[in-house]
């Protein structure tokens, strides 16, 4: 990537825990982070500044929208409204906020009568403090982004960086790529796709029916061959990791050679590195959207590999730098 000059350097800010991955991300584009002051009041207040002039200049703030024992979801969220706000009242020209993993956005419809639409709520924050655009990292649902956001927004996908971090640990192995739940049947398909093309031989879908009632995981059916084949599963996130675990026993018991879990956010909430810490998931894939909790990565060290989405952010903010 070809380094910017001092002057037309677009400005990237890391927000908390985020500036690890934000580092990164300068690496690639051959910029420095951006400085900046946070502060936290005794009353719990806060506030966030830049620390160089950003008129006139474009702004890109990173930060990733998970939840911690140190700070919640809302937490964060409320933190980067009020700064990317900030870099309005200072002249910036345009803010673009890079969202690794955007809390709520599993929140996209209705599911029960007068059920919120968080998705949609969130955008309107977004759009009310003047944040000209939105980068996100593997949303659940791209179409849904698109319809709750006016402002522009851009859903980057990571399956083309998880097939090339695997082409060479699959080659000559017979394998099928499995979404754990019929609704992300799309998503998996676009990483059996960039896959067949790593390989350069044709790969299989399939999918494992799941339903889920008052927090209860059911469905048996298995769309899909799988016996004697490296399955593949894939899909946004691993939560509980109920849903892979539960998957995986499905392919097992259908004959699978191997299971691989493969996800671009790995949250680990509650028991998660219990239930994916069972044999019958040989390994797991994430990137590095979300910290990894040290507890998780010692409990998980002998199966978890950490996948940098830093380059797709890098990319991102460089081609809306250059619109």
């Amino acid at each position: 990537m070809t380094p910017y000059s001092a002057v037309d350097a677009p400005l990237l800010f890391a927000l908390g825990h985020s500036q690890p991955l934000g580092k990164l991300v300068t690496q690639r584009l051959g910029v420095a982070l951006t400085p900046h002051e946070e502060r936290v009041f005794d009353d719990g207040e806060h506030k966030i500044r830049p620390l160089q002039s950003v008129r006139g200049r474009d702004c890109f703030v990173l930060h990733s929208l998970f939840g911690e024992p140190a700070q919640t979801v809302n937490d964060k969220l409320n933190r980067l409204l009020f700064f990317i706000a900030t870099l309005k009242d200072a002249a910036a020209t345009n803010v673009t906020a890079v969202l690794p993993y955007l809390a709520y956005a599993r929140k996209d419809r209705r599911t029960q009568q007068d059920d919120p639409v968080t998705l949609r709520y969130v955008a309107q924050l977004f759009e009310a403090v003047g944040t000209d655009s939105v980068v996100v990292l593997e949303v659940h649902n791209p179409a849904a982004l698109q319809n709750a956001f006016r402002c522009r927004a851009e859903s980057l996908n990571s399956s083309e960086l998880f097939a090339r971090h695997l082409q060479q640990q699959l080659t000559g192995s017979p394998c099928v790529v499995v979404s754990p739940d019929s609704g992300g049947v799309k998503r998996a398909d676009l990483f059996r796709q960039c896959l067949s093309s790593a390989l350069g031989r044709e790969i299989a879908l399939g999918f494992t029916e799941k339903f889920r009632h008052a927090g209860v995981l059911s469905g048996e059916l298995l769309a899909g061959e799988v016996c004697g084949h490296h399955v593949l599963l894939f899909d946004d996130l691993i939560s509980s990791g109920q849903t892979f675990l539960r998957a995986a026993r499905m392919c097992r018991q259908h004959g699978a050679a191997a299971v691989w879990a493969v996800a671009s956010h790995g949250l680990f909430n509650t028991n998660a590195a219990d239930s994916l810490s069972d044999s019958v998931i040989e390994r797991i894939f994430i990137t590095d959207s979300v910290p990894l909790p040290a507890a998780t990565a010692s409990a998980l060290a002998n199966k978890l590999e950490v996948v940098s989405c830093a380059p797709l952010l890098a990319d991102a903010i460089s081609h809306s730098a250059g619109d």
